[in-house]
């Protein structure tokens, strides 16, 4: 098993993600420069939160049009596990890997802080360590999360079940007192079609370790791994 990490000009997470899926989780990880275009020693690409490309333009604009990025698409589209967290997830949205956009943060700020999220569905790659319905402490880092969809493409996404994650408060509730971005449908994070592939704003690797704060998000990573050796 091997995991790779997606190097942006303008990364700030990646060595975060390398330290938690290499040394907390145990999995031989590797940098992937953003112009490589062979992915196939890997099984699962991360790419991670930042400021690729210092995010001119719009966040991921860019680095949607990086050489690797072509190989990420045709490594998911073979079944790859691909997971975008924070600009990650705005590269995704970008090259059209999954639906929807990111528009600034309703109060226009950026905001750093621990929120809460739900686990909808513990029945996907990313999520087989929790229990459906787990509230999870995890920290965001953000100015552009307010995710953003037509009625059409959310109606879509709840009747397939890709919103894996929602902002709620510690109980779980989904109200919009509890979205800290104003993200429709207090979105965290989706799916594509196949399930394959994740995009989400909060850090699960950020909330890995008892010293940062909260090890909620270790679970993503087990499941991640769980899923791979059952295979």
């Amino acid at each position: 098993m091997r995991f790779g990490v997606v190097v942006f000009p303008g990364s700030n997470c990646d060595y975060d993600s390398y330290h938690v899926l290499n040394s907390v989780i145990g999995v031989k990880t590797d940098f992937i420069w953003h112009k490589e275009k062979n992915l196939s020693d890997y099984d699962l690409i991360v790419l991670p939160g930042g400021f690729s490309y210092g995010d001119y333009l719009r966040s991921g604009a860019i680095a949607r049009f990086s050489p690797v990025m072509k190989e990420v698409k045709n490594f998911a589209d073979n079944g790859g596990l691909v997971l975008g967290i924070c600009n990650g997830f705005q590269v995704l949205l970008e090259s059209g890997m999954l639906p929807g956009a990111m528009l600034r943060n309703k109060n226009l700020h950026f905001i750093c802080k621990h929120i809460h999220i739900k686990v909808n569905d513990n029945k996907t790659p990313w999520t087989s360590s929790y229990n459906n319905g787990d509230v999870l402490r995890i920290p965001i880092a953000h100015a552009d999360g307010n995710y953003f969809a037509s009625d059409d493409i959310l109606e879509k996404l709840k009747k397939e079940g890709r919103i894996l994650f929602q902002y709620t408060n510690e109980q779980g509730d989904v109200k919009d007192e509890y979205n800290p971005n104003g993200s429709k449908l207090n979105i965290a994070g989706i799916m594509n079609e196949k399930k394959n592939v994740l995009g989400m704003m909060p850090h699960p690797e950020r909330a890995s370790e008892k010293l940062l704060g909260s090890e909620d998000g270790k679970k993503l990573f087990i499941s991640i791994v769980n899923f791979l050796k059952d295979k």
